[in-house]
């Protein structure tokens, strides 16, 4: 029996084994495991390295609208690019429904954005913001049977948080049809209040932003969205959790028996709200929603990652460039905070830091690291077994590992459309030194060998996920 690929010589990693054998690979997928295995068009030599699952990143912006004058610095092509970079096989972005716009005219055009100008594979996550009778009724249901299986909606930011009653309505409809729903939980009214005390106060950099969120508005959003879903009995995921406050309401929903699944992100383990308290608008860079908080958050999210009380572990990808009017130094984001526009590029070091920082500092094992990295994703978000693991029948999505390899990270190393890292200087142990998509080659040692057309759109089955919490 002959391969086209055998990747020889490693320890491969799985969320539930480690073991010392060669991956065989036939026509993109994974075809034996195994010792010799045979003959194979290449062989790949992956002696002391690690061979994983190729990381999935669940919660990324590429190409969205951000508001007039602002335009995000990752489309697919430079996007999926950095993903790749960082060991990544696949994302999923969000596709934004705009006010007034139907979900598949949204869907018509994001396509037409990704088609062609991918280098790893891609699904998408449906925003809704205008929950009308047709959408609901009948837009929704008809994509959630064609493969769009989960969807977002927003607590907070003008044009996007839905109202108590909104969100209920698409809770029922993500219940009746199987799809999931994620949350971003912040309280809308709460940090409009803030906001316009800390602006008449004459608070206005950067660092307010972190002032005009603080904790017991996440805290309270996570509480009603959890409670609201449990009325309508759907199962949710609320993303990008900072502190241990939300994270609480999130396991005693556990406890209780909801299905309610919790995600948090690098930055919310590496920076706090002191990084936004820079000279001139260099906080800026820092500007994220939830902010970063403290010390003492970062422990709780640690915690949170360590008993399971989160399931995923995604980079909240959302790229501006910050020297530049359409990104960070928008000439309204220097009269206020509140223009700022609002997140950090992260998808090529959110598994290097992981890595870096849970498994290399004892903090996680390897196992948890894949299973937050790449398995939880596949298996909530309807792509497991195909995405998210090695075994027999799966795509060949794999990244080898070199697990003592010590980097600083540099944007230059980043391969985004960004102008930055937040993580500059940041010592990492450990790095992705080659990614493969489907059985092709993409990344190796930090060179692109991949073309932008590999990457294909993936249809997603409903989450078995929605009935059991990884």
């Amino acid at each position: 029996m002959s391969f086209d690929i055998i990747i020889r010589g490693g320890t491969v990693v799985t969320a539930a084994d480690t073991c010392a054998c060669d991956v065989g690979i036939r026509d993109g997928k994974i075809a034996a495991l195994g010792h010799d295995l045979g003959d194979a068009t290449a062989i790949i030599d992956a002696t002391d390295r690690l061979v994983l699952p190729g990381g999935i990143d669940s919660h990324v912006h590429f190409a969205q609208p951000s508001g007039d004058g602002i335009v995000m610095a990752d489309g697919f092509a430079s996007g999926t690019r950095s993903a790749a970079f960082g060991g990544n096989t696949t994302v999923l972005p969000f596709c934004l429904q705009e006010k007034g716009q139907t979900l598949r005219e949204a869907l018509k055009h994001y396509h037409s954005l990704a088609d062609g100008e991918c280098h790893v594979d891609v699904a998408f996550h449906l925003i809704v913001t205008d929950p009308t009778e047709h959408v609901l009724g009948q837009e929704l249901p008809a994509l959630v049977e064609d493969g769009y299986t989960s969807l977002k909606v927003f607590m907070t930011y003008e044009g996007l948080a839905l109202s108590d009653r909104e969100l209920l309505e698409t809770m029922a409809v993500a219940r009746e049809t199987g799809a999931m729903l994620m949350v971003h939980a912040e309280n809308f009214d709460a940090i409009r209040f803030l906001t316009d005390r800390l602006e008449r106060a004459g608070n206005t950099a950067p660092r307010f932003h972190a002032t005009s969120r603080p904790i017991p508005v996440e805290r309270e959003a996570t509480h009603r969205a959890i409670s609201l879903s449990e009325l309508v009995d759907v199962p949710i995921m609320i993303v990008h959790v900072s502190n241990r406050e939300a994270m609480d309401e999130i396991r005693r929903a556990q406890q209780r028996g909801l299905r309610v699944m919790g995600e948090t992100c690098p930055q919310y383990l590496m920076l706090t709200e002191k990084d936004l308290d820079q000279l001139n608008m260099e906080g800026a860079k820092y500007v994220c929603s939830p902010p970063p908080r403290d010390i003492a958050s970062q422990q709780a999210c640690w915690e949170g990652l360590q008993q399971k009380v989160f399931s995923v572990f995604s980079s909240d990808h959302c790229p501006f460039r910050y020297d530049d009017p359409q990104g960070k130094l928008a000439p309204k984001g220097r009269t206020s905070f509140r223009w700022v526009p609002n997140g950090i590029p992260g998808v090529a070091t959110r598994l290097p830091i992981l890595f870096s920082e849970g498994v290399v500092k004892g903090r996680i094992d390897l196992n948890s690291f894949v299973a937050f990295s790449a398995t939880n994703h596949a298996k909530i978000y309807g792509l497991y077994p195909r995405k998210g693991t090695i075994a027999v029948g799966s795509d060949a999505d794999i990244a080898l590992w070199d697990p003592k390899r010590k980097v600083t990270i540099r944007h230059e190393l980043i391969h985004d459309g960004a102008d930055y890292t937040p993580y500059e200087g940041l010592e990492v142990t450990g790095w992705p030194v080659l990614t493969m998509v489907r059985g092709k080659v993409v990344v190796e040692d930090g060179t692109l060998v991949g073309g932008k057309e590999h990457g294909t759109y993936l249809p997603r089955s409903k989450p078995p996920g929605a009935a059991t919490i990884p």
